[in-house]
């Protein structure tokens, strides 16, 4: 299983962090397991997530068009795109 990283930057990070069970819900929805927390050690508002996903393909097409509640989500957490992927090969 393949893991992918998700950077991106959020309005306010203990925000975004006080929703860690919705956001790792919302990842294992779309097939992610083992979803971790990162935040740029700079102060910044620039966060990651890692995970091991069974389906890269199906995670970058929920992205790159959110589901209305996935994108509510999203708003919710203060997520500010752009939205940075990688994908271990």
């Amino acid at each position: 299983m393949p893991r992918m990283v998700i950077t991106h930057g959020v309005v306010d990070v203990e925000k975004w962090l006080s929703f860690k069970a919705e956001r790792a819900q919302a990842i294992a929805g779309m097939g992610g397991l083992n979803a971790v927390d990162l935040v740029a050690q700079d102060g910044s508002n620039a966060v990651a997530i890692i995970g091991d996903v069974e389906d890269p393909a199906a995670v970058l097409t929920a992205l790159a068009s959110p589901p209305a509640e996935l994108g509510a989500a999203m708003e919710r957490h203060g997520v500010v795109p752009p939205l940075t992927i990688y994908i271990e090969k």
